[in-house]
Order: C-alpha cells, then structure tokens, then sequence
C-alpha cells in the first residue's frame, strides 16, 4: 500500500504539478499560469475570523460590520493577488557554475531580472530538493536594481558533470497571509573534480608514479647555488636547514623552520601514470591519488603530464593544466560512478585538501 501511494505521488507530481516548468530552459519569465498559491496559517486564521465577523453581522443585522466585513474581505484578496504579481514578470536566467571536488557544496549562479517598472521583494530561492536551504532575494524596479545575482548551493557526491536540481521561488510578500510558489528547471551542470586522497600520499619519485610508496625527496648537489630560504617541508635534508637563522628566532611564539633553497635542487618534471598506480585500488582510489598529485604538484611548481589510458596530457604547469588534468579525471569513465570513498570530510576546503600534500613535496 504505501509503495503504490508513493508511485501514485510521483505521477501526480511528473503529470500534473510540475508540468508548468517543462524541460531544462537557459532562462524563463514566470507569467501567471506558472505560479501556485495557498493561503498560510495566518491567511486561515484571518478567513476564519472573516466568516465569524459576517455571522455575527448577519445575526445582529449589523450595517457598520457588513462594511468592516467586506472590506477586509477585499484587502485579503488585494494581498493574494499581490502575491502572485510578487512573482510575475520575473525572468531567471542561469549563471556560471565553478568546478568543485566531490563532496564539497556546488554553486549554481542564477540571475534574476525584474518586470519593467516592478519591484520583487521578499523572494527566497532554493533547491526542490533541499527545501531548508533558501537563499533571500530583493530586486527593485528596472530603473533601479536592472538585475541580482543568487548563489544556490548543492550537495555533491560523485565525479562529473551534475545537473542543477529543479529550483524553487517562494513568496510570502506582502502581508504573509498567501504563499505564492514556481519551479524551474535550469539548463545548467557544474563539474565535479574527484575528491583529492585524503592524507594524500607522497608525490612518486619516478615517471611511472609511486610502487612502494617510497617518500620524494629533493636531493640538491654541492654546485647548487643558493636561492633563499623558505619553510621546511618534510623530507629535506637537515644539512639544509638554515640553522643560523632557526636559532635567530628560537625565542618566538611559533617559531617556523626554515630550509635553504638552491637554484638546482628542483625536482624533475613528475609524470603520472593511471596504469603505474598499485592493482589493489579501485579506479575511485586511483583517480582520487592522482588528483591529490596534481594539486601537489601545483603547489610546489613543479611541472607534471598525466596518462590516463589513450588519453594524454602534456607536461605543463599552471592553472591552464590543472584544470585540464582534473577535468580529464572527473570525466575518466565517468558513466556510472559511485560515491567517492576517500572524499575528505566535509568541514575541508578543496584549499585545505591540497594543502597537506605540499609537506610531502
């Protein structure tokens, strides 16, 4: 029984409830055919004492409480339809969608232009899906305010391309007694980066990636010149450490080491092998590896190309390669990916996901 009330559910929403948003659209105007309304709590509560107050006019014949009846009768339907033109005319067109790691909140731009000569206040915009996360919304008139720009969030799971949910437009505005309401569906998808391996795993010593999970290290030359200093990263040789300048500051509150850096002690250019990576990890872990090596070896400057079967990237740096070598993982394969096991919990950033790999550089 409760199956077949949810399959009739589902039907009642495909065929009849939504039907007004259509298919995915680059924009849409909302027009009066496009909005529900219903009265809140508050508007109940008002039409009930309506119906009290012409009862009692009708029992003591009362002249003065027919007029006081009626005409708040009027100015609740002034508000309904208020309400409804609260939404009307407005014209929602879909924004920019930066990429994001699997598990992090994606962002969904939408912009929202105004009726000419109308003012929209009180809007609040969301997910379908996530009816708790509304995002408050004011537009003025056109000569004013010519359009705002919302920023709803989704949640995200798997790598690729995900679809922008279906977006709902709520007001109340302006006297709370109606609760007007529109969905639409915009043609918009962000792209979803594998979640980078959290810790993340040394960068590999070799072009064909890391066997034994052996720790990279930057072994310098005596003929190296000296560069500067910089902070120590784990794995430096001590007799690099610029212990003068440790000692310098040894009395202070958090006091960082410091290496000395050489001209010719950068590491070669890193080259990152899908088929190189250990047969026990399943294609999620290997992807998630190789993105927490590419966002390494992006915060150490040091150059890296990417083999993913046929596909290859060439050696570069930059964000130009970055993003071409994470959107070449997100899209590897990517017709039919479940959850990202090593996706990194959700209190870290993408900066901080990248963040613990530059100690292994």
């Amino acid at each position: 029984m409760k199956a077949l009330l949810q399959r009739l559910r589902s039907a009642v929403q495909a065929r009849w409830l939504y039907h007004l948003g259509g298919p995915a659209a680059s924009s849409m105007t909302l027009s009066m055919r496009r909005i529900y309304i219903v009265p809140t709590r508050a508007g109940l509560q008002c039409s009930g004492l309506l119906l009290l107050m012409l009862a009692g006019s009708l029992n003591y014949n009362l002249g003065l409480g027919y007029a006081l009846t009626f005409l708040l009768g009027a100015c609740v339907l002034a508000d309904m339809v208020a309400t409804a033109r609260n939404l009307a005319g407005l014209t929602l067109t879909p924004g920019r969608a930066m990429p994001v790691f699997a598990g992090a909140a994606a962002s969904f731009q939408i912009e929202l232009t105004p009726a000419a000569g109308r003012q929209h206040y009180a809007l609040w915009l969301g997910f379908q899906a996530d009816g708790t996360s509304m995002v408050p919304c004011d537009l003025g008139g056109a000569s004013q305010l010519p359009a705002a720009s919302v920023v709803v969030h989704a949640a995200t799971s798997a790598r690729g391309w995900q679809a922008a949910g279906r977006i709902r437009l709520v007001t109340r505005f302006p006297l709370g007694l109606f609760r007007a309401w529109s969905y639409w569906q915009p043609a918009q998808k962000v792209l979803v980066y594998p979640a980078p391996e959290y810790p993340p795993m040394p960068l590999p010593t070799s072009a064909s990636g890391t066997r034994n999970g052996s720790q990279h290290r930057h072994n310098l030359s005596d003929n190296d010149h000296f560069a500067g200093l910089r902070d120590y990263r784990p794995g430096d040789s001590p007799r690099h450490l610029a212990w003068r300048q440790i000692a310098r500051h040894a009395s202070a509150d958090h006091a960082a080491l410091l290496a000395r850096q050489f001209d010719g002690g950068a590491a070669g250019a890193l080259h990152f092998d899908l088929a190189q990576l250990p047969s026990q990890l399943t294609l999620e872990q290997k992807l998630s590896r190789l993105c927490a090596w590419v966002l390494a070896a992006e915060a150490c400057a040091l150059p890296y190309s990417l083999q993913l079967g046929q596909q290859q990237i060439a050696q570069s740096l930059g964000p130009a390669q970055q993003h071409d070598c994470l959107r070449a993982l997100a899209l590897y394969q990517a017709g039919a990916v479940p959850a990202q096991p090593h996706a990194a919990p959700a209190d870290v950033t993408p900066a901080d996901q990248a963040r613990p790999a530059e100690a292994h550089s």
